[in-house]
């Protein structure tokens, strides 16, 4: 092999490579494993062919590392001469996001309540099983203290199953005359369908007064139930059971999905319930030191995932959770 005519062919090759991929092919062909220069070197017998052939790589070497900083000088220049960015162009538009619809529901609620003169509460989320249950009237058998219905932390705290311990932490800060509202998330072990979910937020309010009824809650329920829905929207009430409410009722807003004629949503009944109400019973007053032979008053709880799901037409209140942009883009 002629060491000096490789050599000059190769330092030809690799100063005539004008880009980085033309470089790598002649280091590739004269400086690689299998290039004729590395087999030489391999077979080296003496030492001054030895120092020949490696004094001819460390000069090839020498060569593609200084080319390779050339091609990249000169790439860097034409970058900064060339892809000029013109910085008085207008930019992409930011895409911009939107309330959920659980918040603008939120929103609404509480506009239609201050409306009334109610004020708005927001409390803890972790509670204990005295003012979740005891001091709401609880009878110890109820459903809802079992572990089966309700996270528990030990055997006194526990994630609060509806916003109602606000009434008594409203009553233990306040006089009467109190008329408050409670919005937040509450946890349940639901199981998950079309309608309920282990997370929700509901709106809880009490009013306490003298000589309230069962009509003024009637009336109540009717105004805001009208502000959320409109006056198309049909609204019933039932009777019903629950522990700190006496006498108790369920209102009931008309299916916007299938207009009322029974659909998957509704069960098939052309309603969608929406949750409970009705005259606070006595046993909660005695148990916050409140008289009930002076006061009395009536609450109501209501999940705002429903009343968005009656609002918006959602078939399925699971969209809701999920976080799906397609789903809430439409909002």
């Amino acid at each position: 092999m002629d060491a000096e005519a490789l050599k000059n062919e190769a330092l030809s090759a690799i100063s005539g490579a004008a880009t980085l991929d033309r470089l790598e092919e002649a280091r590739v062909r004269y400086l690689g494993r299998k290039s004729e220069l590395a087999q030489a070197l391999r077979g080296v017998r003496d030492r001054e062919t030895g120092m020949l052939l490696n004094g001819v790589r460390h000069a090839l070497e020498a060569a593609v590392e200084e080319r390779h900083a050339a091609i990249e000088g000169a790439e860097r220049k034409r970058t900064l001469t060339e892809d000029v960015v013109d910085v008085t162009l207008p930019g992409d538009e930011l895409p911009l996001g939107h309330l959920h619809p659980i918040t603008h529901t939120r929103r609404q609620i509480e506009d239609a309540f201050i409306g009334l003169g109610y004020e708005v509460r927001d409390d803890r989320e972790v509670e204990t099983a005295e003012y979740n249950f005891d001091k709401l009237a609880f009878d110890p058998w109820h459903p809802a203290r079992s572990h089966r219905a309700t996270f528990f932390f030990d055997d006194d705290r526990l994630l609060r199953t509806e916003t109602s311990p606000s009434q008594i932490h409203a009553l233990e800060e306040h006089e009467p005359p109190i008329y408050m509202v409670s919005i937040g998330r509450c946890y349940r072990r639901d199981a998950i369908d079309a309608t309920h979910y282990p997370i929700f937020h509901q709106f809880e309010g009490l009013a306490v007064d003298r000589g309230i009824t069962l009509s003024d809650l009637k009336g109540t329920l009717l105004h805001v139930m009208r502000a959320l829905f409109g006056p198309d929207r049909r609204v019933r009430f039932r009777t019903h059971y629950f522990p700190f409410t006496e006498p108790s009722m369920e209102p009931d807003v008309s299916c916007g999905i299938c207009g009322g004629a029974g659909c998957r949503t509704c069960r098939y009944s052309g309603w969608i319930e929406m949750g409970g109400s009705g005259v606070v019973d006595p046993r909660v007053f005695e148990n916050v030191g409140v008289d009930p032979e002076v006061w009395s008053g009536f609450a109501f709880g209501c999940g705002i995932e429903r009343v968005a799901q009656l609002k918006y037409d959602f078939p399925d209140i699971r969209p809701l959770w999920e976080g799906d942009l397609r789903v809430l883009t439409q909002f």
